[in-house]
C-alpha cells in the first residue's frame, strides 16, 4: 500500500470478497492432489504456470502495457521467478503429492515468518520481542511438525514436508525482495513478468515428464482439476484480494490467511480421508500463535508486502 491512499470502504462485500480468496486458496491443495493421481507434479506445474502465463497477460493486455525500464528490472524479474515461482511451484506441488493437504497447509503459513526474516536480515525490517518470539513459535511447531528426530526419509511423507518448508523460505525471500518493482510497476505486471520467465523453465521440464507418462487416468476430473487451479486459486483470487486491498487495511487482508488452512482442514478428511492426529494439532497451534504475533500489532513492513502479494498466500 502507497503513502496517502484513502480506503473506498465497501461495507461487508471486501470481507466476503476475502473470505471467497481463502476458499479457493484453502481448495487448492485439495484439488491438486486429486490431479497429481493421473499427472507427474512437474507436469501440473507446467500446466498452473503456462496457463497463468497467458491468462496474466490476457488481463494486463486489458489494463494496459507497462514498459520494463531497464535489462536490470528484467533480471530482477528472472531472479524473483526463480524464487516466487519455478522453485515455488516444483517444490510445493512435489512436496504435496508426497506429504498431505492439511501438513502442506500447516507449512505454507510459516511464509510471513520466513519473509519477515529475509526482510530483518537484509535490513528492510526490523526486529521485535512481539516478532522473535513469534518467530520462535512458529519455528518450534514447524520442528514439531516434521520430527526430525524420528524421521522416515524412505517413506516419503518427511521429505515432502521438508520441500514444503523450503517452498516456504524460497517464497518468502520473493516476497521480502520484490518490493521495489512491484512499487515501481505494479503488482499485475510483475506477476505476469515472472510468470512469463517461469515457463521458460517449467513448461519444457514438465512438458518432458509429460510425454513420458501415460495419460489413460487422466479423466475429465482430471483436466477439470487443473483448469481450476489455473483460474480460481491464481488469476481469480488476483483481482478479489486486490479488490479488497483497496477497502481495508493489509493487516486485515494478512489475517485472513487463517480461513485457508481451516478451510483445508475441514474439507481434506472428507474428500481425501486425511485424518487428524495430535502432532498435527500441536504443530498447528504453535505455528498459529507464532505467526499472530509475527503480523499483528507488529506495524511490520512485510504485511504491507504480503497484502500486494495475493498469490503469497498460496503456493
Amino acid at each position: 500500500m502507497k503513502p496517502g491512499v484513502t480506503f473506498r470502504r465497501g461495507g461487508a462485500a471486501p470481507h466476503l470478497a476475502l473470505i471467497v480468496v481463502q476458499i479457493l486458496f484453502g481448495t487448492w491443495p485439495i484439488v491438486g492432489k486429486i490431479a497429481l493421481r493421473a499427472l507427474p507434479s512437474t507436469g501440473l506445474v507446467a500446466f498452473r504456470v503456462g496457463g497463468a502465463a497467458i491468462a496474466f497477460l490476457f488481463l494486463q493486455s486489458i489494463v494496459g502495457r507497462v514498459v520494463i525500464e531497464s535489462r536490470r528490472d528484467y533480471l530482477l524479474l528472472a531472479l524473483y521467478s526463480l524464487l516466487g515461482v519455478v522453485l515455488n511451484q516444483f517444490l510445493y506441488v512435489k512436496g504435496l503429492s508426497l506429504s498431505t493437504v492439511i501438513n502442506s497447509t500447516i507449512i505454507g503459513t510459516t511464509i510471513p515468518v520466513f519473509a519477515l526474516l529475509i526482510s530483518i536480515a537484509l535490513g528492510f525490517d526490523t526486529m521485535s520481542w512481539r516478532k522473535a518470539l513469534g518467530i520462535v513459535l512458529a519455528a518450534c511447531g514447524v520442528i514439531y511438525l516434521v520430527d526430525p528426530f524420528r524421521a522416515d526419509y524412505t517413506g516419503g511423507k518427511t521429505v515432502g514436508n521438508l520441500l514444503l518448508l523450503v517452498n516456504s523460505v524460497c517464497y518468502g525471500a520473493y516476497i521480502a525482495i520484490s518490493k521495489d518493482l512491484v512499487k515501481r510497476y505494479g503488482a499485475l505486471t510483475v506477476i505476469t513478468w515472472i510468470f512469463i520467465f517461469g515457463t521458460l523453465v517449467t513448461v519444457p521440464v514438465g512438458g518432458y515428464e509429460m510425454a513420458q507418462t501415460s495419460l489413460q487416468n487422466a479423466s475429465t476430473r482430471t483436466w477439470i482439476a487443473v483448469a481450476y487451479i489455473i483460474l480460481a486459486p491464481t488469476v481469480g483470487c488476483y483481482y478479489l484480494n486486490a479488490w479488497a486491498l483497496a477497502r481495508v487495511e493489509p493487516s486485515t487482508v494478512a489475517v485472513y490467511i487463517y480461513l485457508q488452512p481451516l478451510i483445508a482442514f475441514a474439507l481434506a478428511p472428507w474428500i481425501l480421508q486425511e485424518t487428524w492426529n495430535r502432532r498435527t494439532g500441536i504443530a498447528t497451534l504453535l505455528i498459529f500463535a507464532g505467526v499472530a504475533l509475527v503480523i499483528s500489532r507488529t506495524k511490520s513492513k512485510i504485511i504491507e508486502e504480503m497484502s500486494e502479494h495475493p498469490e503469497a498466500l498460496s503456493h
